[in-house]
């Protein structure tokens, strides 16, 4: 099957379009979208931010001794930090489906690796959809993550290196 076929099969129109159906609208469904859209940027902030602290703070509460580093606040940290960040993970994939069908985007079902096929054609055309907006929040806020410890490091984290006078 050639490339171009591939590309008409995929880009045909569903018989909801055909009868002029198009994307949910009215301001219920923006209203809904805004809220997912926001919901979505907090649990992403949440990711990076929020989960972490988290579990410090965990470890800070099973740590028993001032001074010495205990093996079980450092298991609880790494034990507690796993278990939100797969929490948020799938929290965010959630909503991102929620926002999926409150656009009216109609989401492929995964093919496993090897059901598919080897020559690469369709590949090439999931690799050139665009990204969706839950996507570009959680990009944004990573970028933003990166940019403000950047800037913390470079001009606000004053240290000094051991043995230095």
């Amino acid at each position: 099957m050639s490339g171009q076929v591939v590309k008409e099969r995929l880009q045909a129109p569903t018989a909801a379009s055909a009868e002029g159906d198009g994307p949910p609208r009215g301001w219920r469904v923006r209203l809904r979208r805004i809220g997912l859209a926001t919901l979505s940027t907090l649990v992403s902030v949440n990711l990076w931010t929020g989960g972490p602290l988290f579990s410090v703070w965990v470890g800070s509460r099973v740590q028993t001794a001032v001074g010495h580093l205990s093996m079980a606040a450092v298991g609880a940290t790494v034990g507690v930090l796993i278990v939100v960040s797969v929490a948020l993970y799938r929290l965010l994939a959630v909503i991102s489906a929620h926002y999926d069908a409150a656009i009216g985007r109609r989401v492929r079902r995964p093919q496993a690796p090897w059901l598919k096929p080897m020559s690469g054609e369709r590949r090439a055309l999931e690799v050139r959809r665009p990204l969706t907006a839950v996507e570009r929040i959680v990009v944004a806020t990573v970028l933003v993550a990166v940019f403000a410890f950047e800037v913390w490091f470079f001009f606000f984290a004053h240290y000094a290196l051991p043995g230095g006078g």
